[in-house]
């Protein structure tokens, strides 16, 4: 028996009496299955020939064809039979060494010794996140300062034990699947896979390791519907596990195990953010800014493109200088000592999994900088870890205020959007309007006012009222300040938070104000309270 691959797409088996060519090669994803087209001649007389496609795990459809062979070749029932047999045998053991070599092979860039000074300069550099930042607008980024460079941080994760998700959120049309391409070119191609589309079952036949450590893009999670629940357990749990039944060669039954091992990064984009719950509670959400500021500048950026004044030479070149970069980082421990003095406001909706989550994203920040930290050795295992730094903490803050605040809001981020929007133009109209109102200053439909108007009544937002007079009705607003309150109430637990790891360090109360504008933090030293210190010098006396 003689088994050879003449090419990609066709193998060959033969012995003195047969010699059966499969045509197309064979699909390396799903193992219940061995579809093949197949092209079986005598070797002396190869124009007379069988062409027949079917499923070598059918049993009809294998004595279908064995019937067909023996009548048009003139050859014993039992022979081809055994033949038959023997080539099921082949293919699967061809098909497991085809599945183990894809998952072995390396395809990592190895970079030269000039890309790897640059990089490791890069991550040297001081204010490495602000740097950051701005090589994700040289390559192509336009506005989104925070979204972008928190999406890349996650992104950034994938290389860790527990990495983050994230879901981009906004209306059609805001360019959410342009950030998460944005960002994803940033990653090495090596270490991430594209997805448009996905069937229920397809999580599964993935290589054993193929997706480990890996960013999975998602352009749109509608695509992805009927594979969701193995999505989700695959963030959750890191890997997935399924038994399928199949029958060998000899008609026998068997079941074999397929487990898929994470863990993975995973980013979607969707327009609905409720439909996909469980998987945003798993995932940061990042809302996308749809506001005629963004716009202009977007529309500013194509105009400079298609006049050639954009210089895509300095785009590539923060490409790869990022890229380069991401390949430098070594999965190495972080451990953070302030970690006890960290607390999430108690709005926070979800506290559990968003405490995680946030003590996660601090430990992204600090392992982005590993270049900048020093490498300590733990003496009970002798593994290497480096510490999270103060600095670490004000930067991740900074970065999840917004974040932090719409995991405390009972509204969803859309809803809310139109709320603050509409707050605008309520002094106005006496902070009482109307349904139709809404809908002009809005510019929505009757129906879509009404959805944004018992959202709000709903949780107590507005109220709606009677006018006697002319029996129409009218709404509301009973807190024009109540997402104002919100955000204070977090800023206060942060950087209260702040001045305790502070003091810890200084013995000395630092006011630490963030600007919520995205700017760096404005810090004042300041002297401990006298009256404190004047009660304690009371007791001692007496």
């Amino acid at each position: 028996m003689l088994f050879t691959r003449d090419h990609a797409n066709q193998l060959t088996y033969e012995n003195k009496i047969l010699h059966i060519s499969v045509l197309g090669g064979i699909r390396l994803e799903g193992l219940d299955r061995l579809r093949v087209t197949l092209k079986i001649h005598h070797p002396e007389t190869p124009l007379v020939a069988v062409r027949h496609n079917l499923d070598l795990y059918n049993d009809t459809q294998v004595e279908k064809l064995i019937r067909k062979t023996a009548s048009k070749l003139e050859i014993g029932h039992s022979v081809i039979e055994a033949f038959i047999n023997e080539l099921i045998e082949e293919l699967e053991k061809y098909r497991l060494e085809q599945i183990e070599n894809q998952n072995s092979k390396a395809e990592v860039k190895l970079l030269s010794e000039e890309e790897t000074r640059e990089s490791q300069t890069f991550l040297q550099s001081e204010n490495l996140l602000e740097r950051t930042n701005e090589l994700i607008g040289e390559s192509g980024m336009i506005g989104e300062e925070i979204n972008r460079l928190i999406m890349y941080l996650i992104f950034t994760s994938r290389k860790r034990d527990h990495p983050l998700h994230v879901v981009s959120l906004g209306s059609s049309g805001t360019g959410k699947t342009h950030l998460q391409e944005s960002i994803g070119n940033l990653i090495p191609e090596e270490e991430k896979l594209e997805i448009t589309t996905l069937s229920e079952n397809a999580f599964y036949y993935f290589g054993q390791q193929e997706l480990k450590n890996k960013l999975i893009l998602i352009e749109d999670l509608d695509g992805v519907l009927q594979a969701l629940y193995p999505l989700r357990e695959l963030q959750s749990k890191k890997k997935i596990s399924k038994t399928i039944a199949f029958k060998n060669s000899k008609g026998e039954t068997k079941s074999i195990p397929i487990t898929v091992e994470g863990p993975v990064c995973v980013a979607g984009c969707t327009t609905q953010e409720s439909i996909y719950e469980d998987n945003a509670n798993r995932s940061f959400l990042l809302y996308l800014d749809e506001s005629p500021e963004q716009d202009e500048r977007i529309m500013e950026y194509q105009r400079k493109l298609s006049a050639g004044r954009i210089d895509t030479t300095h785009k590539q070149n923060a490409i790869r200088i990022l890229q380069n970069s991401q390949r430098l980082l070594e999965n190495i421990k972080v451990i953070n000592p302030y970690a006890e003095y960290l607390q999430l406001p108690k709005e926070i909706l979800k506290p559990r999994r968003t405490n995680a989550h946030y003590l996660q994203f601090i430990e992204v920040v600090t392992y982005y900088s590993q270049y900048q930290r020093e490498r300590k050795v733990d003496q009970s295992t002798g593994e290497e870890y480096i510490e999270t730094t103060i600095e670490d903490i004000k930067n991740a803050n900074q970065l999840l205020k917004e974040v932090l605040i719409r995991k405390s809001d009972l509204l969803t981020g859309n809803s809310r959007n139109q709320l603050e929007k509409f707050k605008d133009s309520l002094e106005n109209l006496g902070h009482s309007f109307t349904n139709l109102q809404l809908r002009y200053i809005l510019k929505v439909t009757k129906t879509t006012a009404q959805r944004y108007l018992n959202q709000w009544q709903e949780i107590g937002l507005i109220k709606k009222m009677q006018n006697k007079e002319t029996q129409t009705y009218y709404y509301q607003l009973i807190d024009e300040n109540e997402y104002r309150n919100l955000e204070a109430s977090i800023n206060e637990v942060m950087e209260n938070a702040l001045l305790q790891m502070e003091n810890r360090n200084t013995g000395t109360y630092r006011n630490t104000s963030i600007d919520v504008s995205g700017k760096a933090p404005i810090e004042k030293q300041t002297q401990q309270p006298k009256q404190r210190n004047t009660k304690k010098n009371n007791r001692t006396e007496k």
